[in-house]
């Protein structure tokens, strides 16, 4: 078990993942991309660009580079066998770039594990002063924003909140609800009472607009 730790920006170092074959975002098997490396690196790549689109989204100034990373680079710089400490990112808030992660800043994780977390783990976790966001490894093998079949969300800021509850006379309780554990609130790491704008498109109209309240 491994963490990411996030303040003003975020540091991950990724968990050794079991090698056992699932599948990734265009449908086609995990084994498709490995004739000439081993699982345990492609689900390295797969984790790890999954993590950078999901900073990325969160607000985070993550380089255009390993957004756009091919597998074929990825084990040319990391191996077949990444050495997890070599996948240690620290990444800066694009709103607060000059703030940089410390020891004494910490103010949350993100713990990437390859299994559940026993009740004696939790426990220990559980007494932390800080916030802890837990991933499952499988989780990251696919972005699930990106699924064809995911509609567009977007994070209504403070302020774009408080113009569409006065415009509409809305309480939080009056919004249809997100729950806090839901895929798409983990995957933004979304807070109680913030907003989400969910637009979907097709169907019998180009698009409908709804609005979520996460609980």
């Amino acid at each position: 078990m491994r963490m990411a730790s996030l303040n003003q920006s975020l540091e991950w170092e990724s968990g050794k993942m079991e090698s056992q074959a699932g599948s990734h975002g265009n449908g086609s098997c995990i084994t498709a991309d490995m004739e000439q490396g081993s699982i345990e690196s492609y689900r390295y790549y797969l984790s790890r660009r999954t993590l950078f689109q999901m900073l990325s989204d969160r607000g985070y100034n993550v380089p255009h580079s390993e957004l756009t990373r091919s597998l074929s680079d990825f084990r040319a710089s990391f191996g077949h066998n990444p050495d997890p400490s070599r996948l240690r990112i620290c990444l800066p808030l694009i709103s607060s770039p000059s703030k940089k992660i410390n020891r004494e800043g910490l103010h949350r994780l993100i713990l990437v594990l390859q299994s559940k977390m026993n009740s004696h783990a939790r426990k220990v976790v559980d007494e932390y002063p800080i916030k802890v966001e837990f991933f499952q490894i499988t989780e990251l093998l696919i972005n699930i924003t990106k699924h064809v079949s995911v509609p567009k969300h977007e994070i209504l800021s403070a302020q774009e909140k408080r113009k569409l509850v006065n415009k509409y006379k809305l309480e939080d309780k009056q919004f249809p609800i997100m729950q806090k554990d839901d895929a798409i609130a983990r995957y933004y790491g979304l807070e109680k009472g913030q907003v989400v704008k969910i637009t979907y498109k097709g169907g019998m109209t180009d698009s409908l607009v709804t609005y979520r309240c996460v609980s």
